[in-house]
């Protein structure tokens, strides 16, 4: 079954074209994917799409199903702010969803009705609410999304994003659009996201840049490229072969027709300027080759022998450092000293402290305990999440050269901004534009050029690849490989990390941060090993208590009271979970008022000990 057609259709900015008499059909049960470097086009071909802007061409034709619901995962949500985090979720057409609205609406109001309440339970039953009340659950749990009273107004930008794609999950549309669903998730919630979308009876239309989510969710992937759109079966690696076999053919097929092109400027050269019909004739073909050819000039692989500054045996070393909000510990006692072509990537959940540490490593914030001692020698380059903040009224190569106007290489050479500018991908007609007309990613990437042409001996990169494409994405990660200082990555790119990254600081709970030698797939192996290992153990002593136990005579195991008895406390925990999550983001805030941080501690006291009472009950009612 189709579910969208897409046909002969353009889009261009004044003289600018960005694709021309694309094509595309998505099908029942495909996973496609869209693949494009930043400004090509990737945004305007999803508006097209999702119909907020019109198709160009005489012949375009957007076809999307009758029968069939879209939902679209933006990239900057449009929330109502006065709800919710729950009423935003319940804010569904989905029907399981809204037979447990009304439902619940009829609790919520004490109703004595039992025709009421018996017809409301039976539809719950009906539309399988009660396996959408969990699966409810689990989703705002995974997503970290668990204080479901807090308003959407006072959540953060990523926490926002992630209660759009609850949402989205939550509602089943028949066709999923989705525009970086990986960005503002920790690796944790990327893994379950993953799991959650492979589902055979999803379909799925997205854009992002986290190869692993491609490789293992896709079976089809979409290039823009030369506003062309080449379509590859298959996943990643698929894509990653055909597209070299179609680059090559490219190749071959350019190099024929500029010796063809080398002919017939010699011929066009040789005419005198009053032609006949078949000389014209030859002078059009001329012009319509060197057309074609024109912009399709193969570019140079990156081999840049950057020239940093000297960095002596002393770098950077952190003695036994620790950090805690109130009563919550960061981390502690952790030290490490720094060794030459250092590569460290940086993992935990959300909130456990990453950022404070790469702040701490910056000499931005001082440890509660312990030392960050830097060499004489030490020059860092800082690239943070929120240092994005560049002047709209400048051009790109002038804001650059306000740092520097070269980079000092090997063997005496310099490399201009300009030239660094190429290597990243700004074209020089480029170079001359007003920041204000760059994308999302392609500002991104010139902050991370400004912070690069100081030339620092010490990188210190905080999310560097959230909203670059996949190609700037190979760029920097060749430059970071040829780097001959320091690098200190975090980053939810998991390919990234382990193309990068040589070991791991792991943050663990309690405070403890782990230094793991090997990337980031190693280290999940060595998870995942554990925990096998863990539920082995649990497995062998439930089996050894059921051996004991006596049999239930009741087939059901609980009566109707004791389940809603359960329903009850496990809401209630819920809501005494989602408070205390609440609290601890507050500690993870930026500045956070010391005065406040007493009444914090003693509220998240009073919390954990409500949870703790009522665990008690909830195992006395399942015993």
């Amino acid at each position: 079954m189709n579910y969208l057609t897409f046909e002969n259709v353009s889009r261009s900015y004044g003289d600018r074209v960005l694709f021309k008499d694309i094509t595309l059909h998505i099908n029942k049960g495909e996973k496609v994917a869209l693949v494009a470097e930043n400004g090509t086009g990737k945004t305007s071909l999803l508006r097209i799409i999702t119909g907020e802007e019109p198709p160009e061409g005489d012949q375009a034709r957007v076809f999307i199903h009758p029968g069939i619901k879209i939902g679209h995962l933006k990239q900057e949500p449009d929330l109502d702010g006065d709800l919710t985090v729950l009423e935003a979720v319940y804010n569904s057409q989905n029907a399981a969803v809204q037979a447990l609205k009304k439902y619940e609406a009829l609790m919520l109001a004490g109703s004595s009705d039992p025709d009421k309440i018996q017809q409301a339970l039976e539809e719950v039953e009906l539309r399988k609410g009660w396996d959408k009340e969990s699966e409810i659950r689990e989703i705002l749990s995974k997503l970290k999304l668990e204080d479901e009273h807090q308003k959407v107004r006072t959540l953060s930008g990523g926490q926002k994003k992630r209660l759009s794609l609850a949402m989205l999950l939550i509602d089943e549309p028949d066709l999923f659009i989705l525009d970086e669903p990986t960005n503002h998730l920790d690796l944790d919630m990327i893994e379950w996201l993953e799991q959650f979308l492979s589902k055979p009876e999803f379909t799925l239309f997205l854009i992002t840049h986290d190869r692993y989510f491609l490789e293992r969710i896709c079976s089809v992937i979409v290039e823009l490229s030369d506003q062309r759109l080449y379509k590859y079966q298959g996943n990643y690696s698929d894509f990653l072969e055909k597209k070299t076999v179609r680059e090559t053919n490219q190749a071959l097929r350019y190099e024929r027709g500029n010796k063809l092109l080398k002919t017939e400027l010699e011929w066009v050269r040789r005419q005198p300027k009053a032609r006949g019909t078949k000389s014209k004739s030859r002078v059009q073909k001329f012009e319509s080759l060197r057309s074609e050819l024109s912009g399709k000039q193969q570019k140079d692989e990156l081999n840049i022998a950057i020239k940093p500054e000297r960095l002596g045996s002393k770098i950077m070393e952190l003695r036994y450092i620790a950090k805690s909000f109130g009563e919550r510990q960061l981390f502690k006692d952790f030290h490490y000293k720094f060794q030459k072509k250092d590569r460290v990537g940086v993992v935990g959940p959300n909130g456990s402290g990453k950022s404070t540490l790469l702040d701490m490593m910056a000499g931005l914030i001082p440890p509660d305990s312990g030392s960050v001692v830097h060499g004489e020698t030490l020059k860092i380059g800082y690239f943070k999440q929120s240092g994005l903040n560049l002047p709209d009224d400048k051009r790109v190569i002038d804001y650059i050269r306000e740092f520097a106007e070269y980079i000092p290489m090997e063997k005496g050479k310099k490399l201009s901004a300009s030239q660094l500018l190429e290597q990243f991908l700004f074209a020089p007609e480029q170079q001359q534009t007003f920041i204000s007309k760059l994308s999302g990613g392609e500002k991104r990437r010139l902050y991370l050029l400004s912070i690069l042409i100081q030339n620092p001996n010490f990188l210190i990169l905080d999310e560097p690849t959230n909203d670059l494409d996949i190609l700037t994405l190979n760029v920097l990660e060749d430059y970071l490989m040829d780097f001959p200082g320091c690098v200190v990555i975090v980053s939810h790119d998991r390919f990234f990390m382990d193309k990068i990254v040589d070991h791991l600081f792991a943050f663990q709970t309690g405070g403890t941060i782990i230094d793991f030698p090997g990337n980031y797939t190693e280290y999940r192996s060595s998870l995942d090993q554990k925990v096998r290992e863990e539920r082995k153990k649990s497995a062998e002593k439930s089996t050894s208590l059921k051996k004991s136990a006596k049999p239930s005579t009741d087939g059901s195991g609980m009566s109707k009271d004791t389940k809603i008895q359960l329903r009850k406390l496990e809401r209630n925990l819920q809501k005494l979970e989602k408070e205390k999550q609440s609290l601890l983001e507050k500690f993870d805030s930026d500045n956070p008022d010391p005065e406040k941080i007493g009444e914090w501690s003693k509220e998240l006291k009073q919390v954990e000990d409500e949870i703790e009472e009522l665990e008690g009950e909830w195992m006395e009612l399942v015993d």
